[in-house]
């Protein structure tokens, strides 16, 4: 399979050969399921806490004598049948992040990466390098582009010109090559590779 790559005024460069196998059919659909919960696992912060009867701040005391009131019996202000008292079986501090190996982690990457490379999700630029740090220019070089909705731009490395014009544009991301997941592929409408960029995650996909 062959990208054209092109330039920030949306000239043609000529054509960039993807070197990685594409993963056909169904294959790797279940790793791409694996790793994309464990992200979102990963996310979650797991600090939701509630207090049990023995947590909860009372008295050993019972509130009223067993007999004679009229009311229901009761032993402890703590009882989770009242307002204040504590929680059964409430949730307490955990960590929710799954393990998945690391061939997995790259399968489940060539596969999503697969199949936004069929779908033509992939836009392929010889350099992303902008003159200064201004938000028109940027949105300029995505119009030349033809790049709409939202997109990831990958990167080989960090730019500062191209993060503070970017910061202001809504369901714009950016990232690098050597950080780019799963997750990251399959969210966004477009994927804006440098060539470097590309090239880089293509080594990382073709080792074993």
């Amino acid at each position: 399979m062959k990208l054209a790559i092109k330039d920030v005024q949306g000239n043609s460069q000529g054509e960039l050969e993807v070197k990685f196998p594409l993963i056909e059919d169904g294959n790797g659909t279940q790793a791409v399921h694996d790793v994309v919960v464990a992200h979102q696992a990963g996310q979650r912060m797991g600090t939701a806490c509630t207090k049990n009867v023995g947590e909860v701040a009372g008295t050993n005391k019972k509130p009223w004598r067993q007999k004679g009131t009229g009311r229901a019996r009761a032993g402890s202000f703590q009882s989770p049948l009242w307002r204040g008292g504590g929680v059964v079986f409430g949730p307490k501090p955990r960590d929710f992040s799954k393990k998945v190996s690391r061939k997995t982690r790259q399968l489940a990457l060539r596969k999503a990466l697969s199949e936004r490379l069929r779908a033509g999700d992939v836009v392929l630029v010889e350099e992303f390098k902008l003159e200064s740090a201004k938000t028109k220019e940027f949105i300029g070089v995505l119009s030349a582009l033809e790049v709409k909705g939202s997109a990831l731009i990958i990167a080989q490395a960090t730019d500062k010109n191209l993060t503070l014009a970017s910061r202001n544009v809504p369901n714009v991301a950016l990232a690098t090559s050597d950080s780019l997941n799963t997750y990251d592929v399959l969210r966004p409408d477009k994927l804006l590779f440098t060539r470097g960029a590309f090239e880089q995650l293509e080594s990382r996909l073709t080792k074993d």
